[in-house]
């Protein structure tokens, strides 16, 4: 196997998990105490963990794309 596979262990996604967590807590917590104010704050939180993870990708702190991919086999024609 060539290069290094992270399986998302990068800064980026850390960081992405780490404040979407956060929201999930802050949305769970206000979900329970019947605050709709305080859930869709949460959520807010949560999409805030996507957008964060996402920037620091685009800055070079996330995973690196695949290059490449395998080639697919193509059809063969079937001689009778």
């Amino acid at each position: 196997m060539s290069g290094q596979v992270h399986h998302g262990q990068t800064p980026a996604a850390w960081t992405g998990v780490i404040i979407s967590f956060i929201g999930f807590c802050v949305a769970s917590a206000f979900i329970v105490m019947a605050k709709p104010v305080g859930f869709w704050a949460g959520v807010g939180v949560i999409l805030l963990g996507a957008v964060v993870g996402g920037i620091m990708r685009l800055m070079g702190l996330g995973q690196a794309p695949k290059m490449g991919s395998k080639p697919k086999a193509e059809a063969q024609p079937q001689n009778a």
